[in-house]
Parts: C-alpha cells; sequence; structure tokens
C-alpha cells in the first residue's frame, strides 16, 4: 500500500487512504479493543519472523514540520555524548510543542523518505530513543511499522510521564442531529460496554429523569475516558464501573466528552456548551441510516464558526444499507469540499490512516476524518480512541504562577460545603491561595472572594490549570450570589465590565435583513444574553454580508474578552463574529489592536499591572489577520441554514 504523498492535496489520491465515496464491503464486525492490540500484533510478527514480517509500504511521507509534534530521525546509532543531549534538547522541544506528547518517526529523512533501516539498526535506534526519553521522564510506546524503501521503520509515541495529581485533558465537544446516537457512542467509548441496541449505553450518560424515558438529551453533560502511557483504556467497565477519581488517578490522559443536545428546541443549550465549555476538538456524530440532516449542518456551522478541529463518526452502519450508507458518504463529502468549509474528507480504516488524520488535526485542521462505527458490534470504534489517543491538547502552557481567570457556568449549592460555582479555566493558573475577585454583578462591579477547596475531574487539587475544567467551593457567598457568564480572576488582571463592544461579523443567514435595533441572543464564552444592534458601518446587512457591528446588552453589564469569538443568533444562527473592542462602563474604549501593545506578561513580574484582559490562550481564539480573512463563511450559508 501506498503511504501519504508529499503534496496535500493528494491525501485523498494516494492509495493507503480511502476517499470519501468508496465503501468497501463490510467487514466482520470488530470488538472495541485497546490501543495496544494493534501494537502487540505488530510486535508478535516481527518477533516471529524478523525482517520477513510483511507491514505496511509506504515510499514517502509529507516533509518534517518546523513546528509541532513530529520528528523524523533516520537513524539514531550510538550517539557521542554531546549528540545526545542535543536530541535530548530537540525531545524537549517536540514534547513542549505537543503539550507532553510527540510523534517520533524513525527511518525517515527529513523531505519525507521512507528509506527504512535493518533489524538491528532499528532495533538501536528504538533503544537510543528510550534511552533519550528517560532522560527527560517520558514513555515510548510503539505506534505501527512500516515497509520503507531499504528497510523498516517505524512510528513511535513519545509520551511525557505526568507529575502525581496532573494529568493532560482533552476537550471534546460531540454534537450532531437528535436521534444520531451521540450518547450512545460516548457511552461506550467511555465504559468499554458495547450496547444492546435499545439504550443500555446511553444510560449511563443521561442526567435527568425525562431524558431516559424519551432517549433524548436535553442537557450539557460530561463524561472522561483514561488513557494511560501506552494509550490502553483505564475505565474499562468489563468487571465494574470505576470512579471518576480511580481513572484520574491511573491515566495519564484523559478525555472530556461533552454531551450536547441534538434537537432544534434545545439549540440554545448546545450553542452554550459549544462557547462556554471551550472544547478543542469538535465531533459530530452522524447517521448512517439518517444522512446529513438540518440540525447536523447547524452544529457543524457554529463549530466552523469557533475554528474548531472536525472528526466525523458515522453511527449505525450495522443496520444501513449499503446504498443509503454510500449516500449519507457522498453528502458529507459534498459538505467538506464545499467552499466555506475546504476540508478533505478521509475515510479512517487502518492505523496509517489515524496517524494521518492525527498529524493534520494536530497542524493545518485540512483533513476531516469520518469513521464508520457501530455502537452494538463495536465496529472501528479502536480507532476512534486511537486518534483520541493521539490528538494533543490545543492549549497553549503559559508561565507558573500566571494570573487564573476562571469562567462560570454552572452554580450549586452543596449541604455542608456552601457555594459552588463550576466552569473552565480559560487562563493562567487559580490557587486556594489566589488574590480573587468574583463579578460582573448587576451594576458591573468585581468583588474580592475566597476560595476553600478546589475540584477537577471530582478528585481535590491545589490549582486550576488553562483548558481544565473545575468547581469552586466559595467562603461567606450565597448560590444567589453567582450567575452563569459571571469571572472569578485574580485580581492583577484588572477586569472590568462592559455594556458595549464591538465585533466584526458576518450573516450567515436571515430571511430579510439587518439594522438597528435588531434584538439577537449574543454567545461569547458563557455570556448569554440578548443583545440590541446600535450600530452597522456599512448600513444594513442580509445574508453573506460582513460588516463591523456595535452591540449592547439589554439587561445587565458583562464581562467579555478581546479577541474571542461570538454567535448571535434568533432561533437558529445567525451570524458570527469576533470581539474588536470594548467599551467599559466607566466609557474607556480599547481595540483589539490597542491591546496588542500592552506590557507583556513578564513585565507583570516587575510590577506592572496589565490594564484589560487578553485574548484567551486557547489557538482557536488567537487573533491573527488570516482568521479575519477567514471569516467570510457565506458559502456555508446555504449548508448551514
Amino acid at each position: 500500500m501506498q503511504s501519504t504523498v508529499a503534496n496535500p492535496d493528494k491525501l485523498l489520491s494516494a492509495p493507503r487512504i480511502h476517499p470519501a465515496g468508496e465503501v468497501s464491503p463490510s467487514e466482520s464486525p470488530k470488538t472495541p479493543g485497546k490501543m495496544s492490540e494493534a501494537q502487540e500484533r505488530v510486535c508478535s510478527a516481527w518477533d516471529a519472523e524478523g525482517e520477513s514480517a510483511v507491514f505496511e509500504k509506504c515510499d514517502a511521507m509529507e516533509s518534517e514540520p518546523q513546528e509541532g509534534n513530529v520528528e523524523y530521525k533516520l537513524m539514531l546509532l550510538s550517539p557521542s555524548e554531546e549528540r545526545l543531549e542535543h536530541l535530548v534538547t530537540q525531545m524537549l522541544w517536540r514534547l513542549a510543542e505537543g503539550q507532553g506528547e510527540a510523534i517520533y518517526e524513525i527511518g525517515v529523512e527529513d523531505d519525507g523518505s521512507c528509506t527504512g533501516l535493518s533489524q538491528g539498526d532499528l532495533e538501536d535506534s528504538l533503544a537510543t530513543l528510550r534511552t533519550m526519553a528517560g532522560r527527560v521522564n517520558a514513555h515510548v510506546t510503539p505506534l505501527r511499522y512500516i515497509q520503507g524503501k531499504k528497510g523498516n521503520c517505524a512510528e513511535v509515541l513519545v509520551r511525557k510521564i505526568p507529575e502525581e495529581g496532573c494529568f493532560r485533558d482533552l476537550r471534546v465537544a460531540v454534537v450532531g442531529n437528535v436521534d444520531s446516537g451521540k450518547s450512545t457512542i460516548i457511552g461506550v467509548l467511555t465504559t468499554g460496554r458495547l450496547d444492546n441496541g435499545r439504550g443500555l449505553a446511553r444510560s449511563n450518560v443521561f442526567r435527568h429523569r425525562h431524558e431516559l424515558e424519551s432517549g433524548r438529551t436535553s442537557s450539557i453533560s460530561q463524561q472522561i475516558m483514561g488513557l494511560d502511557l501506552d494509550g490502553k483504556l483505564v475505565n474499562d467497565g468489563s468487571l465494574r464501573d470505576y470512579s471518576w477519581t480511580e481513572i484520574v488517578e491511573r491515566s495519564a490522559k484523559v478525555i472530556t466528552f461533552i454531551d450536547l443536545a441534538g434537537h432544534e428546541k434545545y439549540i440554545k443549550t448546545t450553542v452554550t456548551g459549544m462557547t462556554g465549555s471551550l472544547p478543542g476538538y469538535a465531533m459530530v456524530v452522524v447517521g448512517a441510516n439518517m444522512g446529513v440532516l438540518r440540525m447536523t449542518r447547524e452544529h457543524l456551522g457554529v463549530a466552523l464558526a469557533l475554528k474548531l478541529p472536525l472528526l466525523f463518526v458515522v453511527t449505525k452502519v450495522d443496520m444501513c444499507p449499503p446504498n443509503i450508507l454510500q449516500q449519507t458518504i457522498d453528502d458529507l463529502s459534498k459538505i467538506l469540499r464545499s467552499p466555506g468549509v475546504r476540508k478533505m474528507p478521509l475515510v479512517v480504516r487502518s492505523e496509517g490512516d489515524v496517524l494521518s488524520a492525527s498529524r493534520s488535526l494536530s497542524n493545518d485542521h485540512r483533513v476531516a476524518p469520518i469513521f464508520l462505527t457501530s455502537s452494538v458490534t463495536g465496529a472501528d470504534l479502536n480507532l476512534v480512541r486511537m486518534l483520541l489517543n493521539l490528538l494533543p491538547p490545543r492549549t497553549d502552557p503559559e508561565a507558573p504562577g500566571s494570573p487564573g481567570e476562571f469562567h462560570v457556568d454552572d452554580t450549586f449549592q452543596v449541604t455542608g460545603v456552601g457555594a459552588v460555582v463550576a466552569g473552565t479555566m480559560l487562563r493562567g493558573e487559580i490557587t486556594v491561595r489566589s488574590n480573587l475577585v468574583m463579578g460582573p454583578d448587576s451594576l458591573g462591579k468585581f468583588v474580592p472572594v475566597q476560595i476553600k477547596s478546589i475540584m477537577n475531574k471530582r478528585l481535590p487539587v491545589a490549582k486550576a490549570c488553562a483548558g481544565q475544567s473545575a468547581t469552586f467551593a466559595v467562603k461567606k457567598f450565597k448560590r444567589s450570589q453567582f450567575r452563569k457568564g459571571m469571572i472569578v480572576a485574580d485580581a492583577a488582571l484588572n477586569p472590568r465590565a462592559c455594556f458595549r463592544f464591538t465585533a466584526e461579523v458576518v450573516v450567515l443567514h436571515h430571511h430579510t435583513t439587518i439594522s438597528n435595533n435588531y434584538q439577537p441572543v449574543v454567545h461569547c464564552l458563557t455570556v448569554t444574553q440578548s443583545c440590541r444592534v446600535v450600530g452597522i458601518k456599512d448600513g444594513p446587512m442580509r445574508t453573506g454580508d460582513r460588516s463591523s457591528v456595535d452591540f449592547e446588552f439589554l439587561y445587565r453589564p458583562e464581562y467579555v474578552v478581546l479577541g474571542s469569538r461570538m454567535i448571535f443568533r434568533e432561533g437558529r444562527t445567525k451570524g458570527i463574529g469576533r470581539i474588536v473592542a470594548i467599551t467599559y462602563i466607566d466609557g474607556e474604549t480599547v481595540t483589539l489592536d490597542e491591546a496588542s501593545t500592552l506590557p507583556s506578561k513578564e513585565s507583570k513580574a516587575e510590577g506592572t499591572t496589565l490594564p484589560i484582559e487578553r485574548a484567551a490562550p486557547l489557538r482557536r481564539t488567537a487573533p491573527t489577520k488570516t482568521e479575519r480573512l477567514e471569516m467570510s463563511l457565506h458559502p456555508v450559508a446555504s449548508e448551514c441554514a
């Protein structure tokens, strides 16, 4: 079989990658195996047959990326101590790029040529790689072996061993049309037990009684899947169910699934979950027997507006006729290739396809992998787990001790504890001893607050870091004093509330025109409130138009972040945009260009106070000129509306 070629535009034409639109005869049902099965199969073949073992053939890959967590090495044979120190430093840099994870291609040249090595040289190179990993407290896991031009190559995952109580958290929003099987596939992935076809798996995911009775999700819920250093499933519930505490303590990486509603009447809940939960990836679930329906397009449009990397899971392939499955894949491929989406569909059928998809999702996000699965037979669910195991978190690391910012999306009153707020860390880190403020209240003020304890994944922790979901037990406050959309932040950030802000927006769909006094509902991070349009730079707007629009909150001031993405809707999603200017309640206006010239975080350590908030550290909210030009998604309006 042929591997990926250097030209990314030829990914779909490469023989080893099954292009969307070609559906091979269905294979025998697969049990949702563990990640190590492929490794054990390859290793046993290697031990039994040596160089005569038949591996997947690969002549060339894409050239080695200068940035990212992928490193090509032709050989690592008996390096000197000086050379070894250089290689260790290089590994540290690759691990930092991948948030503690890196992919090493052994036997591959920098231009992507798969030259290959003999059995002895390959084993010696892997031994050197393990020595390098040992010096940086990392673990080496072979992913697969491939046949090169002159020998064999190895693709290896290097994962840094987490400190006690720490783990990597990958957040995935699960969206799709109602009855497509979102909750069911989450239940199967997180428990390791197949569904019985009558709702057994989804019963572990639902939060309310009426959800169990109707079989439909109406709220936002989170479920976790733990993976150890080798990528094996930790919470394999074949014998018993594991608690969240047990899963987190035994895991090197935790996948957090954010289960969202698919019914049209819960669109507000779904949009709030996608904007406020800060997911790093979006998993779009499509029922094979249902096809790509309107709400699937709606959720896809929201994910594109938030610049989330996409992976698609086609479920119920065991009960779908081949011609209907073919039509579903054709429709999905047509949407992905449309001018407003510009993705390359890739039907994943092997471990090699998973590695190709993980490299793209970690860098340019051009490839959209499509998995053909069944929650009843377990077909290809092991490939879904393998991809999630390889994907890196999408939060940029910050200096230890940097000021933290926590956005509240839910509140509770716990007997014996008091008020508890739940939400997501947008940036920095917060500890129990941090000097914090909470707000804004109805007058736009921030008041000092103290935290008694912090929990992450139901486990007591000493601090909460950027990208993590957490709960805070707050001293001397009642639940009624908190609401969704508030923040708990370090006082050094000097947070301020606003009534007005300006955003560069694109109208995805509207049946008439949008002019002054138009009142949509605006979603920005955890903020959800009705706003009034008080000014449009280029006059009234129609479907597909782009302009700078001034919004004003109707009921109370809110805390918004410069550079963050926002969605405004009226029933269905109407438009998307990016906040470029904020007018605070004291009358001061700050623009995105002015914020980029403010003192850096290093200057804060010297005593300089940051005067305004900065954009989130998540890569999807980093303001760039290229992303501003790509905001014009009006070609998708006919697909997403």
